[in-house]
């Protein structure tokens, strides 16, 4: 078998493969995914366009699963590139799935391909402007957030039951812990030789989003992209666009950074019309 340079993406979503198809060409891909049937379908896509892709089921939420996708990749050769897109959002599962999937689970997968991660190598994880929009939290909060081992963190007080409103309110600290735990990840990257980053999209349209649209938040998403600034929702390949500057030679020099690619929503949110009080006259 011949050895590879090896892409490591899991969550088969639209977005994954916009930033698959920009950056895996000539690489072994092998693409996890919760339900089997997701990651051959887009795998089944990719191979017709010529890409070499290999699709597996994972469960973000497992340790276990998590080794397990990542032994089968580097039987093909050294990871070389970590994309994750797996996660659910607020409309899709309770607070505890939530928790232990985007939180946890993002974690844990940050925590073990930065083990194996070849020299030179880069990752980005898939996070959301939804981090972007929860007050601040203390700097303690945050140190734990970004450093407390992963198997600690489903026990940091601010994550227990009692403290969380709602599965909103546990998305947006599941994406504020992905940023913190990017940050912690990248020193300990940076000591193969590797970077690590997120992108924290807005209303991007996916599958993902169109559950949104027609959930019980539905309305506010609608008009969350019609009050940004730029007037619409984004694309996939625009989160790529973002993604081969950080995973390029280009972004040499970044790493432990969150990318906020919004169309503006959280500028208006905090100053403009999507500001909560003036949704309220």
């Amino acid at each position: 078998m011949m050895h590879k340079k090896v892409m490591l993406w899991t969550g088969a979503g639209q977005i994954g493969m916009a930033i698959a198809r920009r950056m895996g060409y000539g690489m072994k891909i092998v693409v996890g995914d919760k339900r089997l049937e997701n990651a051959e379908a887009i795998a089944k896509i990719m191979n017709e366009a010529g890409y070499d892709v290999e699709p597996a089921a994972m469960d973000l939420s497992s340790r276990d699963s998590i080794l397990k996708l990542i032994e089968k990749a580097r039987g093909y050769g050294d990871i070389t590139m970590l994309v994750n897109g797996a996660g659910v959002s607020p409309s899709q599962a309770p607070i505890e799935t939530i928790l232990k999937v985007d939180l946890y689970g993002t974690a844990v997968l940050l925590e073990e391909v930065g083990q194996v991660i070849a020299e030179g190598g880069t990752g980005v994880t898939i996070s959301s402007q939804s981090g972007h929009r929860m007050p601040q939290l203390t700097p303690e909060e945050d140190e734990q957030l970004a450093i407390s081992p992963t198997e600690a963190l489903l026990d940091l007080p601010l994550l227990q039951p009692e403290k969380i409103a709602d599965t909103l309110h546990a998305y947006q600290l599941a994406k504020r812990c992905n940023e913190k735990r990017v940050m912690g990840e990248a020193v300990k990257w940076g000591r193969r030789g590797a970077r690590i980053n997120s992108i924290s999209p807005g209303i991007i349209v996916t599958p993902l989003a169109l559950d949104e649209f027609n959930g019980p938040r539905g309305d506010f998403y609608k008009n969350m992209f019609a009050q940004c600034p730029a007037g619409r929702p984004g694309t996939a390949d625009e989160v790529a666009n973002v993604a081969e500057l950080l995973m390029s030679d280009k972004g040499a020099f970044i790493t432990g950074a969150d990318f906020l690619i919004d169309g503006g929503s959280t500028a208006s949110y905090f100053y403009g019309p999507l500001k909560p009080q003036n949704q309220e006259k």
